[in-house]
């Protein structure tokens, strides 16, 4: 088990900088943080760029690497390819059904005939792989949120260049728009009980923890700090949000290769607490929904340049 202050040392020696994220000459540390001790774990790691994991109830991670999926067994400590038929392009907006059956991906589908240059796609696949169905028909779409019911996706689309939060059908449909704000709307997960959604969002000009009810209706503010904050992610108790927040203002931006941190937000009282220190991190850390099914621990994802 690494302590945090272990933890600090090795990463905060890391070099400042921004890398295209194509995993050259990039080591992967894939850990859980204990939100009672503190205590960092050390999973794996990796001699690659890996990012994103989601947590299984059968103990196991799902996480992205150059456009690939793959499962860390927590037990074995074994890593394994994920069949994703022919989506060989996910980024890192993936995640698991509520009933532990399905997974969701954000696929790059270049054949779409879409002019955009980037065409995310959120497609359906049995947990254990198989061949994808896709569920939006727009692009760019990523997803971020499964409805606790298992029946409504939540996700970020870019629309007429602007990005905003919207929910479809799992079987596929219309999609509907929750905000309609000048500047960037992301990552919405929902709370336990289906009635809020939470994301991050620019349009106070600082990028910050909001939550929504469901219908997209009575947006309410939850942090105010001079941090960037990105991905809020409600426990499976419904007592606390994670959230990662660069340490340097990036705007609209959520890019690899910076200071960053995670924090815990108590839901009841508001109150906030550094739940790591300080490390080197940024875009693939804490895209997407990665609490342990009992609410005790966080995957996340930190990275060392060679």
């Amino acid at each position: 088990m690494k302590k945090c202050c272990s933890f600090t040392f090795f990463l905060l020696v890391s070099p400042l900088c921004l890398f295209a994220q194509t995993g050259q000459d990039t080591t992967s540390y894939v850990h859980s943080v204990d939100i009672t001790t503190g205590v960092i774990d050390t999973l794996a790691t990796m001699p690659k760029h890996f990012e994103a994991p989601n947590w299984h109830p059968d103990n196991y991670l799902i996480l992205n690497s150059l456009g690939s999926l793959y499962t860390l067994d927590l037990d074995s400590r074994e890593t394994s390819h994920l069949n994703t038929g022919f989506a060989t392009a996910c980024n890192n907006d993936h995640g698991i059904s509520p009933d532990g059956k399905w997974l969701a991906i954000s696929h790059n589908d270049q054949n779409d005939p879409s002019p955009k240059s980037y065409k995310s796609i959120v497609y359906l696949l049995p947990i254990e792989g198989g061949t994808p169905r896709r569920v939006t028909t727009e692009v760019m779409s990523f997803w971020h949120g499964w409805s606790p019911d298992g029946k409504t996706l939540a996700y970020t689309g870019e629309r007429n260049g602007n990005f905003d939060i919207y929910t479809i059908p799992v079987q596929g449909g219309k999609e509907t728009r929750l905000t309609d704000t000048e500047g960037l709307d992301d990552g919405p997960d929902y709370s336990p009980d289906g009635r809020h959604i939470y994301i991050n969002s620019y349009r106070t000009g600082q990028m910050q923890i909001w939550r929504i009810e469901a219908d997209g209706s009575n947006p309410e503010q939850l942090t105010f700090d001079s941090y960037s904050n990105w991905f809020a992610h409600p426990s499976p108790d419904g007592k606390w949000i994670v959230y990662i927040s660069y340490l340097e203002d990036q705007k609209e931006g959520h890019p690899f290769g910076k200071q960053v941190k995670l924090r815990l937000m108590d839901l009841n009282t508001g109150e906030i607490k550094d739940l790591t220190p300080e490390f080197f991190g940024g875009q693939g850390t804490i895209n997407v929904p990665s609490w342990s099914p009992d609410s005790r621990k966080i995957a996340f994802v930190s990275y060392k340049l060679n």
